[in-house]
């Protein structure tokens, strides 16, 4: 499913136990080099914006290196632009129409897919991405951006990098990574009227703290994630990095398949046969070693706000 061309990745049997989670099935299919405690990843997607994406594409330039593998870069405009009707590269922001300029015509002139300030795709780097088939189960995505986890929801491994790792990635299609610890946590129940998937985050953080997930890979599951559509599963993994963690990730299903089947950029004909096999096999193993777990009863939640609950809109 990668465009990486050069990367030649390790067998994925090598050292590989019979019983995975979700992350470790991603991570064993896309090791490329390993060493002491750090590896090379091999990295499916590489997503930018206006606010770092010209920063790294011009570093990139002034160093004489090229994007290798331009067909899985792409770049969108939405972090400085304005939201306004007829909006044009001018902005309400100081400086701003330097941003978009400048990373339209690094992104024109490295050759990658740019969706400008007045395609028809164009949106939140992270939002469009799950919408366009192009975050699709068991890839590796990369974004400047914190909340790149928000692309987890699909099954992939997607986490925020800076400027630099991007640069690096886009010259050579891999970054070196230490494995994250792994935390699941379980939501269990049956959500009730107005409860929805910020409310299972902010009961997460009420109980664990801001910091409850650092430098983990959380992968959420349970009876109340399996419930949610994928709008609440994109919501859950998004604030993964309002609770510190790395990433967050659900394992696909039927309703992740459901979702994706169709996009403009997932595959299609034998190859969404092909592809949906393989994804079948991407949800952690039932007995999967996780390095933390942490099991959450939903049944007696209630809509929250930051500042407390709201009691009484409990359910009847």
């Amino acid at each position: 499913m990668s465009e990486l061309g050069h990367v030649e990745r390790l067998s994925s049997g090598q050292g590989v136990a019979r019983v995975r989670s979700l992350l470790d099935k991603i991570w064993d299919t896309h090791v490329v080099a390993s060493g002491s405690g750090a590896v090379w990843i091999a990295i499916d997607r590489i997503f930018l914006h206006e606010r770092t994406g010209a920063i790294a594409l011009e570093g990139l330039q002034q160093r004489g290196r090229t994007v290798q593998g331009a067909a899985r870069v792409f770049c969108t405009i939405d972090h400085i632009v304005d939201t306004l009707p007829g909006r044009t590269d001018e902005t309400l922001m100081p400086g701003g129409r330097e941003f978009i300029t400048r990373t339209r015509a690094a992104a024109q002139a490295a050759g990658i897919r740019l969706f400008d300030v007045s395609d028809r795709d164009q949106g939140i780097v992270h939002v469009i991405s799950p919408e366009l088939g192009l975050a699709l189960p068991g890839l590796t995505i990369v974004c400047p951006d914190s909340h790149t986890c928000t692309q987890g929801a699909v099954g992939a491994f997607a986490w925020g990098i800076g400027s630099t790792e991007a640069e690096h990635a886009l010259a050579t299609g891999t970054l070196r990574l230490r494995k994250p610890p792994t935390l699941r946590v379980s939501f269990d129940g049956r959500l009730g009227d107005w409860v929805g998937a910020k409310d299972l985050s902010l009961r997460l953080l009420s109980r664990r703290g801001a910091a409850g997930g650092r430098g983990k890979a959380v992968e959420f599951a349970g009876s109340a994630v399996r419930a949610l559509d994928m709008e609440a599963r994109f919501t859950l993994c998004n604030m993964a990095t309002e609770f510190s963690a790395v990433t967050g990730m659900i394992s696909p299903d039927d309703t992740t398949f459901n979702y994706l089947q169709g996009r403009d950029f997932a595959p299609r004909g034998a190859d969404w046969d092909r592809a949906l096999a393989n994804w079948r096999s991407l949800a952690s193993d039932e007995t999967a070693f996780f390095d933390e777990q942490i099991t959450i009863d939903v049944d007696d939640l209630a809509p929250m706000i930051t500042w407390g609950q709201v009691r009484s809109m409990r359910r009847r």
